[in-house]
């Protein structure tokens, strides 16, 4: 069973208003230990993130006066970021003057929900280019965090709890495909597949289920084939 983002979410999440202010910010970053704090309404419900990033802004333009001689490049001033519409280009000097949570923070907020698949969170940080998402209930309020940290829970799962796992999906393969036999080893999330399959096509499609198991490393297929059906031409060619 795959977990899902409630079983690896971190909960009793620290957040900020629109309101909280610049220094305020920093001192509850520093007390929760966390690099970015979820900003929230009256009815908790997300508005978007406040993170070190954002706050750091003020420091990189601090020395932006008329009497100065540096003034950060292009690529400083502005920050891209992926959105639904594509991607968004930010003003990190306006960042700058900030003093407000609501003014400082990211938003829209990406959001995930507890029920979602943690691979699902995976891609979606990925796909969106963020390190953290907010984890938000039905109604839209923020029951917990999840970092990319978090998502590493998953590879702690012991290797026979992986091997069973394993174990089970070769069953399956043998009851249902004539000429199958294979056997498995695991050390360290790596899974060493032997033996052999009557088609090509059965041993990659079995390889490739078991580096979907949760906590796989890797796969070492060893496994050897009849018949190489992945490289037979096409009928007529």
């Amino acid at each position: 069973m795959r977990s899902t983002v409630a079983d690896v979410m971190t909960t009793g999440v620290a957040s900020v208003t629109e309101n909280t202010g610049y220094k305020e910010i920093v001192q509850a970053l520093l007390e929760q230990g966390v690099s970015a704090l979820p900003v929230v309404d009256a009815d908790g419900g997300i508005l978007g993130v406040v993170s070190e990033e954002d706050l750091l802004h003020k420091e990189e333009f601090k020395d932006t006066d008329h009497d100065s001689n540096y003034w950060p490049p292009l690529r400083a001033r502005l920050r891209s970021r992926l959105t639904g519409a594509g991607v968004l280009v930010e003003r990190a000097d306006e960042k700058a003057v900030a003093t407000t949570a609501g003014q400082l923070m990211t938003h829209p907020a990406i959001t995930t929900r507890p029920d979602a698949a943690v691979v699902e969170a995976a891609r979606l940080m990925e796909r969106r280019g963020v390190k953290r998402l907010p984890v938000v209930d039905a109604a839209g309020a923020l029951v917990g965090m999840i970092s990319r940290r978090d998502l590493l829970r998953v590879f702690l799962q012991n290797d026979d709890t992986i091997a069973a796992a394993v174990q089970e999906e070769i069953d399956h393969l043998a009851a249902t495909v004539q000429g199958t036999d294979i056997a498995a080893a695991v050390k360290d999330g790596t899974v060493a597949l032997t033996g052999s399959v009557h088609h090509r096509s059965t041993g990659h499609t079995l390889a490739r289920l078991v580096n979907r198991i949760e906590g796989v490393v890797s796969v070492d297929n060893r496994m050897t084939w009849h018949v190489d059906d992945l490289l037979m031409p096409y009928a007529g060619l």
